[in-house]
């Protein structure tokens, strides 16, 4: 399996230091290993995680060993993409998408933050 740099995890006690006060935008994949729309994006999460470099972090957080940050952020259905900026939320990406959309979609996000 192939390691990547960019892509890490986070659990509901180190979301903040390692999110909230991130030096960049993060963005962070809520996700749950029954989740099938969750698995089928995940591959192209990783290969994202590689090409976005320090542009933008990659994490991963699993709603079913995780559920205090999720519900505090109304999270209702997975996957759910959500990127934050200084510790705020400037976008958010519910359901699953083919690897173009999904890439459209995280582009534009950056650009509303001004941090492409």
């Amino acid at each position: 399996m192939q390691a990547h740099n960019n892509l890490f995890h986070v659990n509901d006690s180190d979301f903040e230091s390692k999110i909230l006060k991130s030096d960049r935008p993060v963005i962070v994949d809520f996700w749950a290993a029954w989740c099938g729309p969750c698995r089928a994006i995940a591959p192209t999460y990783e290969k994202f995680s590689d090409e976005y470099g320090s542009k933008l972090a990659f994490a991963k957080m699993d709603v079913d060993e995780n559920p205090r940050t999720p519900g505090s952020l109304g999270i209702q259905g997975i996957p759910t993409m959500i990127i934050f900026n200084g510790g705020k939320e400037v976008g958010r990406i519910v359901g699953a998408y083919p690897p173009p959309q999904l890439k459209n979609k995280i582009d534009s996000l950056l650009s509303k933050a001004s941090v492409a």
